[in-house]
């Protein structure tokens, strides 16, 4: 069949058949569904500024690891690792909070290929997502670091993106990552800290390597602001780092975003020298080594 045709017939029983359905059952499903009330964007990057917060997030990703769902990722399935998001998501632990998906509720900020994506999503899973939750707790946004690609109207984004950067302003930081991640390499992104250090980790299976990313992470000074970027492997970590007394936020990919807003993109696209692991075809994975004295210099530490 001709390519364009295949791609009309496609796009036609997406948006005329599938699009109607999802919304009508997501309304009913949501309706007949206990309330879970998730602060905004901005509520919890102000609440995290102001008291020095750490943060573990979960998005559809983890949902799917705690509820064993396979997925063609960057973090094979481990019974641990289901536990360990199952305990840590109903959590109430001083200096930390739990970061979950808004799309519970109303997703008209969302863009139309977003919007599908949760109603879809929310239809077949939103009734055990719930049941994993303590609704008695309050919950804060997974999406402040997810801060343009899935809206709609992208005029609130480099705002956004101001407000975050006022969690690392004049701090000290420790960015561990996995080793073709390279927050913040060739943008602005983390300008206001007062020093950059990282750590290196592996780019895929990072959790086969948990003790001891966290013992070379706890090396550091307890004032130091740490920032995670490793999958599920961050959402557990942030949680131990708190119990051990640090301030640590599990980030994701809020440096892709930021990358995504300067290049004006309109669909999750690979970004030269950064692994990007939701670009189409995988396109965004195969990632050279780089040569940038800067990035080097702050390399403090290796975990592979």
């Amino acid at each position: 069949m001709n390519t364009k045709i295949h791609a009309i017939l496609r796009f036609v029983k997406q948006e005329m058949i599938l699009y109607p359905y999802f919304f009508v059952m997501n309304t009913i499903i949501r309706e007949q569904s206990p309330t879970v009330e998730v602060k905004s964007i901005e509520e919890t990057i102000n609440t995290i500024v102001e008291n020095n917060l750490s943060v573990s997030r979960y998005g559809d990703g983890e949902y799917s690891w705690m509820v064993g769902i396979k997925q063609n990722s960057f973090q094979d399935y481990s019974v641990e690792m289901k536990e360990r998001l199952v305990e840590i998501i109903t959590t109430s632990f001083p200096k930390h909070i739990v970061c979950i998906s808004d799309a519970f509720g109303c997703l008209k900020e969302y863009n139309r290929f977003a919007k599908r994506f949760w109603m879809e999503f929310m239809v077949y899973n939103r009734r055990h997502w719930i049941s994993l939750l303590d609704l008695n707790k309050i919950y804060y946004n997974t999406n402040m670091t997810r801060l343009y690609i899935d809206y709609k109207d992208k005029s609130k984004s480099k705002e956004r993106f101001d407000l975050i950067k006022k969690l690392w302003k004049d701090r000290d930081l420790l960015i561990v990552e996995g080793i073709k991640t390279r927050l913040g390499v060739g943008n602005d992104l983390f300008d206001g800290a007062k020093r950059v250090r990282r750590i290196l980790a592996p780019a895929t299976n990072a959790f086969d390597r948990y003790g001891g990313i966290l013992a070379k992470t706890c090396e550091v000074e307890k004032d130091v602001l740490i920032i995670l970027a490793l999958g599920p492997t961050a959402t557990i970590m942030s949680y131990d780092l708190a119990k051990k007394g640090y301030q640590a936020i599990d980030i994701g990919h809020v440096d892709i975003e930021y990358e995504w807003l300067h290049m004006g993109a309109k669909k999750k696209i690979p970004v030269e020298n950064k692994y990007v692991n939701e670009a189409a075809d995988l396109s965004g994975v195969d990632i050279k080594e780089l040569e940038d004295e800067k990035y080097n210099s702050q390399i403090i530490g290796r975990v592979l």
